[in-house]
């Protein structure tokens, strides 16, 4: 499963926000360097959605320069990571996020995990509304896409939660900032 979710994680066009590829550090973990916060909300949606994974985030310093390896790479950040991945084994979301300022992890951690609870719960049927609606199609052209009335759409997004899943996106984002994750 590894190489499928590398090949996903750094799909070109590149990824935005991504500073290094992600690698396989060990075994069946992978590592990136993102510089974007919503690009490594992004990121963590999609591991979510795919229900396989335990998703450690290290918040921190990285010293640079950056080597040209993600594996070669050093600092806070990095540290920080591998600790949050072995954590996340225990978690209740398999999310865990570890920083230099631990009240601030902690909030970036919750709101993650309230995005995984209602991500987890969310249908295929719900999953397809949201695909659309984040691709920019109106609530009418996925009624049609997808042979259903305007209504059924609205109803289905609703049960899928795609507003909250945006309102925690922009949360988690905010509150994650510039700082780089690894």
């Amino acid at each position: 499963m590894v190489p499928d979710l590398l090949n996903t994680l750094n799909r070109r066009p590149r990824r935005t926000g991504l500073l290094r590829k992600f690698e396989r550090t060990a075994g069946d973990e992978v590592q990136g360097v993102m510089a974007e916060a919503r690009a490594t909300i992004d990121v963590i949606v999609q591991l979510i959605r795919a229900d396989r994974w335990y998703v450690g985030l290290g918040i921190g310093e990285v010293d640079e320069p950056l080597p040209r390896s993600t594996r070669a790479g050093s600092g806070a950040a990095f540290v920080n990571a591998r600790e949050a991945v072995n954590r996340a084994k225990a978690s209740p979301h398999h999310i865990n996020v570890i920083g230099t300022d631990e009240h601030h992890a902690e909030q970036v951690e919750s709101v993650l995990w309230l995005m995984a609870s209602v991500l987890r719960r969310r249908s295929e049927r719900g999953w397809a509304v949201a695909d659309l609606l984040a691709e920019g199609l109106s609530r009418r052209e996925i009624g049609v896409k997808l042979g259903i009335s305007q209504s059924a759409v609205t109803q289905r997004a609703q049960a899928a939660g795609v507003v909250e899943e945006q309102r925690g996106r922009a949360l988690a984002a905010e509150l994650l900032g510039s700082g780089a994750a690894a």
